[in-house]
């Protein structure tokens, strides 16, 4: 998502000259990136986003150009089944079939800024992406339309995600790791706070958004949805009772309580004395404590243990060693 909102935001600044678009279409077998990645070509020889792993970039780029001077879209396909695949210089050993089409762009496409106006909005973004057919003057991106139908060979249809939103209730300094790589991730932080003085854009420079109020009024003005990460890190337990009430009533898609295992335990069982008893399923969706099993030490550690059990969460994955997994990588 850190991808196609860098290239959202390349493509919605004054423009220096035609750029062209890499998107991959298709993927048969294996491949280092799947259908939907992308790769911006500027006119002053910046690059954003990828297509692979570094090793067809430099045929894109060279076929780039002349798409860029004739403004006609090409449909390159990439085979790299042959054990040896030393076509293009790195042994690349994928054993797949990929398709790339190269369009040049107009300024500031409708679709770049119907995808601008959504991830601000947190609204899903349908496109298609033409690729074939005897009319190339049509081939390439657009907001989809009604009737488009994914075909292989000649269409390819996404929805967009808004990005991922994730609310950090406390900004203590170990939330500031956690912030930035978040932001790293592509994904929308907010940081919410009692201290005003602790949840400032000084502190938090990647942070998307700021809340600051009481505790036991916190969750309400975050206002996360259900697709929504949350985590509890205030490091005051006063705070944290309150924040975890309102928040295991809300179906959000991920909640992380920071500190020991009798610590969290001690903050269900006041919410039970004081007639807040949690149920099994919201128990069950409470990860506390949050993480995972890395051997974390340090704030940067802890933030990529959370991170990582979030990004799993959101997965539908168990976490496990790619090793030890018996079904292919990419669903």
């Amino acid at each position: 998502m850190r991808e196609l909102s860098a290239i959202v935001s390349a493509l919605l600044a004054p423009p220096v000259g035609p750029t062209v678009l890499a998107t991959l279409v298709s993927a048969e077998g294996s491949s280092y990136r799947r259908p939907g990645a992308r790769l911006l070509l500027l006119a002053d020889s910046r690059r954003v986003g990828s297509i692979s792993g570094g090793c067809l970039e430099e045929d894109v780029i060279a076929r780039a150009t002349k798409v860029r001077a004739t403004g006609v879209a090409e449909v390159v396909v990439y085979d790299t089944t042959s054990e040896n695949d030393l076509v293009w210089g790195v042994g690349l050993g994928c054993h797949g079939v990929v398709r790339v089409l190269i369009e040049r762009l107009p300024p500031a496409p409708a679709w770049v800024q119907a995808l601008a106006r959504s991830f601000e909005k947190r609204q899903p973004t349908a496109l298609s992406v033409i690729h074939g057919g005897e009319d190339r003057g049509s081939w390439g991106t657009r907001l989809a339309a009604p009737g488009d139908c994914p075909d292989s060979q000649r269409l390819f249809s996404e929805t967009v995600a808004p990005p991922t939103a994730l609310v950090i209730f406390g900004a203590g300094d170990d939330a500031q790791p956690l912030s930035r790589l978040a932001h790293e991730l592509g994904w929308q932080v907010t940081v919410a706070d009692p201290r005003a003085a602790l949840a400032t854009a000084a502190r938090f420079p990647t942070a998307h958004r700021f809340v600051v109020g009481p505790a036991d009024a916190l969750v309400a003005q975050a206002a996360p949805d259900a697709a929504t990460l949350a985590v509890v890190m205030t490091h005051h337990y006063v705070h944290d009772v309150p924040l975890l009430r309102d928040l295991l009533a809300r179906p959000l898609a991920y909640l992380g309580l920071l500190g020991p295992r009798q610590r969290a335990e001690k903050i269900l069982a006041d919410l039970a004395a004081h007639g807040r008893t949690v149920t099994p399923a919201q128990r069950a969706r409470l990860h506390a404590p949050v993480g995972l099993d890395l051997g974390a030490d340090g704030p940067e550690q802890v933030a990529l243990s959370m991170l990582s059990e979030m990004q799993a969460t959101l997965a539908g994955r168990d976490a496990r060693p790619l090793r030890e997994r018996t079904r292919p990588i990419h669903d």
